[in-house]
């Protein structure tokens, strides 16, 4: 199963196209941009609590039989916070000073 590839930042609604560096996930693949997460959130993801990583970029050609952006393509559903800010605020303050694999 391929990642879904979420065309935003969960938090700032930024495009976060597929061939984006910015992009960050959890293990859910809720997606933000790096500077919320480094800004506003603290690498606590607001829906899951858990850390993020760098989220990887699907290839543009098809290098394999049916492994590229043409054959899988992202998500064109936009997401947004589950949580008001200062839900999200109040839990980034309380989880970011204990590492993701400690939560």
């Amino acid at each position: 199963m391929a990642l879904e590839l979420r065309p935003n930042c969960e938090f700032c609604d930024r495009d976060l196209p597929p061939h984006s560096s910015e992009a960050q996930i959890c293990s859910y693949e809720c997606t933000f941009c790096a500077n919320c997460v480094d800004t506003e959130l603290f690498n606590v993801c607001p829906n899951c609590a858990g850390g993020f990583s760098p989220r990887p970029i699907r290839p543009k050609t098809e290098w394999r039989p049916g492994l590229s952006l043409s054959k899988r393509p992202p998500s064109p559903v936009r997401r947004y916070l589950s949580y008001e800010i200062q839900e999200v605020q109040e839990l980034s303050v309380r989880l970011r000073h204990m590492s993701p694999e400690d939560r």
